[in-house]
């Protein structure tokens, strides 16, 4: 929601599969490489990589040509290189971006138009997900 991705002509902003970008993420001229992850409100700059199954955490800045090894979190303005991610980590982000594959499926074959609400409507129905907690919530779980 409310991403952008830009670059300069003949350049090129590319996403890999399994690439998740978070909600407000401003993605100038850069690479997100297979299974990675951005983090909401982070903006990336021009000929930037983000490594494969790496996290650049929530309003960081990556400026340009700066690299993230694979399954590195960076974090920070500018960003640093803070950690290695461990597979626990790497598998909740994975499981995450596959729930938001099933529910924008789910949405496109359903979506309809409707009137606005002015009230909540009693019993209304809530959409069945599995549960998934924030990570700072599943490393105390």
């Amino acid at each position: 929601d409310h991403c952008l991705l830009h670059c300069f002509p003949d350049a090129a902003c590319i996403v890999e599969d399994g690439g998740h970008i978070g909600h407000g993420a401003v993605l100038h001229g850069a690479t997100v490489r297979r299974g990675a992850l951005v983090g909401m409100n982070a903006v990336l700059m021009d000929g930037c990589i983000v490594g494969e199954a790496s996290f650049v955490a929530a309003m960081s800045f990556v400026p340009g040509g700066f690299e993230i090894p694979p399954r590195t979190l960076a974090a920070g303005i500018p960003v640093k290189l803070r950690r290695e991610l461990s597979e626990d980590e790497i598998g909740w982000k994975r499981r995450g971006t596959e729930e938001y594959q099933r529910i924008a499926v789910r949405s496109l074959a359903t979506m309809q138009e409707t009137e606005a609400l002015s009230e909540v409507e009693p019993n209304r129905p809530r959409l069945p997900v599995a549960p998934h907690h924030p990570l700072h919530i599943v490393r105390r779980l």
